[in-house]
């Protein structure tokens, strides 16, 4: 059962070695590891905070995406995202100044484009991750048919 009764509280542990991998865990979720990224001279295979971050613009934006979906009743097959965050120096400290989503939903050949393309803005509008950053984000949707 869902539970909508807010604040939800998330607690997450993290941990590190000096010059190693940290570990990211949380109560019943698998323990994955992380790095810096191989531009502030990480080993560029293991996920970082910056890719994390960006990972959790377009994975939000999917989730709620299909729950916008779900309640406007509009039959997809499926949405891809991919995502490119910038990071910059703005007002003297690094910052994500854009992250751009570029997605395209599949629907069923005869399916509404110009609705489609509308619940995709509104799912980026009304995503808690967007809503809860100073970044700026754009989302470049588009729609294609199939059989």
């Amino acid at each position: 059962m869902q539970n909508f009764t807010l604040p939800h509280i998330y607690k997450v542990e993290t941990n590190a070695v000096k010059d190693g991998i940290y570990k990211i865990s949380s109560e019943n979720l698998p323990t994955f590891q992380t790095a810096p990224p191989k531009n502030f001279g990480g080993p560029g295979n293991v996920w970082s905070p910056e890719d994390m971050f960006v990972a959790t613009i377009a994975d939000c934006f999917l989730m709620t995406f299909r729950a916008v979906s779900t309640l406007s009743k509009l039959d997809w097959v499926t949405l891809e995202c991919k995502a490119e965050g910038i990071l910059d120096k703005e007002d003297s400290k690094l910052q994500f100044t854009e992250v751009i989503l570029k997605a395209t939903l599949k629907i069923k050949q005869g399916g509404n484009e110009e609705r489609a393309i509308r619940l995709m803005h509104k799912a980026e509008q009304n995503c808690l991750v967007t809503n809860s950053i100073k970044t700026k984000v754009v989302l470049n949707a588009n729609v294609k048919f199939i059989e």
